[in-house]
């Protein structure tokens, strides 16, 4: 073992810092276009629709639930630049090629398709990033540094929506410059501003990112991913298996958080537009407010857990962020006895968009295009009769909304952070990258079927039976934590190295 210097102390957190960035970067190339998909999808091929909508956001998490294995398992045999670098160069070419979807004469849904896909594969190196964290800093670092990179995500999601209504400035024509084919208007200048930031990641990763492991107990010690350096050169720390049973019930659980928030983020629109009677337009201003929100408490809530962490220990808050997320659906069942407005209105005008099962596959940010054309002055609100549950379930109040938005805000990012603070603890001082990376795939899998669980189960039986059974998985997700609890341990405690 060898006593960490104090300029390897301050290079192994400059590095770290260097992957919080690259976090950043990764949520903000998923948010960054997301209120724009819609409008340039129907400028650019007038023949997709709603649906294909649906594919293109769900292509993102498909992508990244594709590579985040692979970039994990290189992550593992190789220095950590390198899938770095060439995940980060897959993002910056994918925004071009989104920049240039309007060339071709045919088809041009598709190469927006392929576009998303692309920058989704680039963002599967959230898993390389999780797992040199996860070795790059002592058990007692390690919540605080989990914690941090969870923020710098939730504040790409909340800024990239910023940083498209900045450039809507630049107006649908904006700017074109012939000779390289090249528009540069409000559809366009965002992934371009996306690319350029994934140059300027690429440059720091050359220039500041370095290879470095401590063990869990803070002491340098050599790693595999070092250049140059014997495959076999790890200490003898690593001796002993990992609890796989551990590691296969983190999964289970991550999986479960993120599929309740992606139903919860999924469902704000239809929900209260067939409660409060609401307007698209009404819907995707009112949660978009929400939802900001959310993002800044979730902001706060991880910076909270650092320090609670330290007295509770990680398995309590997630037990803890677990209850908080199945009180705040048990909250959102209709208890009362008022029914919502019903649309008795048919619609034959198939110009006026209602909200079917298709449009809730979309985060409601999508749906901010989705106006009424100029000659309809009346928009049809309330809940239509096509969906048969409206004649028979009370509303849900606006105050159980609110009340409910906000516990799961609080509940979500702390089950966030625990699972990934845990599951690198448990891991220890083996090579994590093939871990992380089915740790992000299944996050990945549960925001694809988040929306198809609410498109059928909320539009044919109502929010009585989809929160219900969410409530019955949450509690499930519990029974499993109470079952592993004890398991739940670092590799150090486990094998005696450390005291818990």
């Amino acid at each position: 073992d060898v006593v960490e210097t104090q300029e390897h102390y301050k290079s192994r957190w400059r590095s770290i810092w260097i992957m919080y960035l690259t976090m950043f970067l990764s949520s903000v190339g998923f948010s960054i276009v997301i209120m724009s998909v819609w409008p340039y999808l129907q400028k650019i091929d007038p023949t997709a629709d709603a649906s294909f909508l649906g594919w293109i956001i769900a292509s993102y998490s498909i992508g990244q639930m594709v590579a985040s294995p692979l970039f994990g398992l290189w992550s593992n045999y190789r220095p950590r630049r390198e899938p770095l670098v060439v995940s980060t160069a897959i993002s910056v070419a994918a925004n071009c090629l989104y920049a240039y979807v309007h060339v071709p004469h045919s088809h041009n849904k598709y190469y927006m398709l392929t576009a998303r896909a692309l920058v989704g594969f680039g963002a599967g190196n959230v898993a390389v990033v999780r797992s040199y964290i996860a070795g790059a800093t002592s058990l007692t670092e390690r919540t605080s540094a989990m914690a941090n990179t969870s923020a710098c995500q939730a504040v790409g999601f909340i800024l990239g929506p910023v940083f498209q209504t900045c450039f809507t400035l630049i107006g649908e024509e904006g700017i074109t410059w012939k000779l390289v084919h090249l528009q540069l208007n409000m559809y366009t200048a965002p992934v371009l501003f996306g690319a350029l930031l994934g140059v300027i990641n690429i440059i720091l990763i050359f220039a500041i990112f370095r290879e470095h492991r401590v063990d869990d107990m803070g002491r340098q010690c050599k790693s595999i991913n070092f250049e140059g350096e014997e495959s076999g050169a790890l200490d003898q720390d690593t001796e002993g298996n990992v609890d796989h049973v551990a590691v296969v019930a983190i999964n289970i659980l991550f999986f479960v958080i993120l599929f309740v928030f992606a139903v919860f983020e999924t469902i704000a629109t239809p929900l209260t537009m067939d409660m409060y009677s609401w307007t698209r337009k009404e819907a995707v201003f009112y949660n978009g407010v929400i939802l900001s929100v959310v993002g800044i408490e979730s902001v706060i809530v991880f910076m909270v857990v650092k320090m609670l962490s330290k007295r509770t220990g990680e398995r309590a808050i997630l037990h803890g962020g677990l209850l908080i997320v199945l009180v705040g659906f048990f909250i959102l069942l209709p208890w009362g006895k008022k029914l919502p407005n019903i649309q008795w209105q048919e619609i034959k005008n198939n110009s006026i968009p209602r909200t079917t099962s298709t449009e809730m596959l979309m985060p409601f940010w999508s749906l901010q295009a989705m106006q009424l054309p100029s000659n309809h002055t009346a928009e049809p609100v309330g809940c239509p009769v096509t969906q048969s549950w409206c004649l028979n379930t009370p509303m849900i109040y606006l105050a159980q909304y609110i009340s409910s938005d906000i516990l799961i805000g609080l509940g979500y990012p702390v089950c966030n952070v625990m699972s990934y603070t845990l599951y690198s603890k448990i891991l220890g001082p083996k090579p994590q990258g093939v871990y992380m990376g089915w740790l992000t795939a299944s996050g990945s899998g549960a925001r694809i079927l988040g929306p198809v669980f609410v498109s059928q189960i909320y539009a044919h039986l109502g929010p009585r039976w989809a929160f219900s059974l969410i409530c019955a998985v949450v509690v499930v997700s519990l029974l499993l934590l109470e079952i592993v609890y004890k398991r739940l341990i670092a590799f150090s405690v486990r094998y005696g190295r450390m005291q818990e």
